[in-house]
């Protein structure tokens, strides 16, 4: 992201996890080269065009996991009073007079559309009322950082979000949530291995659904204000789970819950609501002997006491700490090719788990 911020003109300068950007955007153009490896990269889509009333965005890479249109994005747009033309595997958005508030009401909840209405709403003349909005925490955080900007917007956090435009927005210094997905994944990471850990520096509310399910498995789970603590000493018992918009289970943990009841004594029922071609990780678990059957957008897992290691190859971000967390869980050695998936969702990842006392060496592929 930082990389086609930069592309798009703006100067920015990272020291260890802080990183400042200076000046305007001056490229209204964002190729397929800057943004086929992130599909967040569609976010420049909504602020661009509301701020120079003209953007060339290309259309994101990232997962391979389904569908997953941007045709939300383009609807939002619209809805705005945007003219939008999709040809030659680029979005074309302009508004000569600048976007005007608007009611939209989405068919269904999609984080990023949010986002970007969010963010185009903004400097939109006149009220823009978002409905059916995603709740996620990191929803509330944007709207955090935009009205300390000087956006005005209310109710973030809830499925009816309302926006005032401003004429402009200034300079801001905002310190963003910690990452609950990455939080979550140590948490089954724990209960995987049988062993303790403790999350620090993040709230533990936004993980109320998985803590959940994890105590249901039989691991103890403790909470205070700002920190978790994951602890388990047996296998796991047997939980189904439903992927659901927040505050319900996150489909970006229901690869790695896969691998905890790979393991489980006795056999669950993980169904994937929010996408629907999200069990690419399902044959590489059985190459390490999980044992688990695809039936439509359901998975029936029948745990075993023990995965066993073998060669296997990262599909997509959550897919791939998914095959780690169930190597952990492995008696041997086990391989993970294509891991620059891991990378584009952690930082340093082997590093904080060999911390915790896991065996993992990166190699050139």
């Amino acid at each position: 992201m930082i990389a086609l911020i930069e592309h798009l003109g703006v100067q920015t300068k990272r020291i260890d996890d802080e990183v400042s950007m200076i000046g305007e955007a001056n490229i209204l153009d964002a190729p397929y080269e800057q943004v086929r490896k992130m599909r967040a990269s569609i976010l420049v889509l909504g602020p661009l065009l509301a701020r120079y009333g003209s953007v060339k965005v290309s259309l994101p890479g990232g997962c391979a996991i389904g569908t997953r249109p941007v045709d939300l994005h383009i609807w939002a747009m619209q809805q705005l009073g945007a003219i939008v033309e999709l040809a030659d595997g680029y979005i074309k958005a302009r508004c000569r007079n600048g976007l005007i508030g608007n009611k939209i009401v989405f068919p269904f909840i999609s984080v990023g559309a949010t986002e970007n209405a969010m963010m185009a709403a903004c400097l939109a003349k006149g009220r823009t009322r978002i409905i059916n909005a995603a709740r996620e925490p990191e929803i509330i955080d944007l709207g955090n950082c935009l009205n300390s900007m000087g956006a005005k917007i209310s109710g973030h956090g809830t499925d009816n979000i309302i926006i005032d435009g401003v004429e402009t927005l200034s300079s801001a210094e905002h310190c963003v949530i910690a990452d609950r997905i990455e939080a979550g994944t140590f948490a089954i990471a724990a209960a995987i291995t049988q062993g303790e850990l403790t999350l620090s520096n993040m709230n533990p509310v936004y993980l109320n659904a998985l803590f959940a399910v994890l105590e249901q498995t039989g691991s103890a789970v403790e909470i205070g204000e700002n920190w978790a603590r994951v602890s388990s000493s047996s296998r796991a018992k047997p939980v189904d789970i439903a992927t659901q918009p927040y505050p319900g289970f996150p489909t970006d943990l229901q690869a790695q819950y896969m691998s905890l009841m790979a393991t489980a004594d006795g056999s669950s029922k993980i169904s994937e609501t929010i996408f629907e071609n999200r069990f690419m990780h399902v044959p590489e678990l059985m190459r390490m002997s999980g044992d688990i059957q695809i039936d439509g957008r359901s998975c029936i897992v029948h745990g075993k006491a023990h995965l066993k290691p073998a060669p296997v190859m990262a599909t997509d971000l959550r897919a791939s700490v998914c095959l780690v967390l169930a190597a952990l869980a492995t008696k041997g050695k086990t391989t993970i090719s294509r891991i620059y998936h891991l990378d584009r969702g952690y930082t340093n990842l082997e590093e904080k788990l060999n911390k915790c006392g896991a065996k993992i060496q990166r190699l050139a592929e």
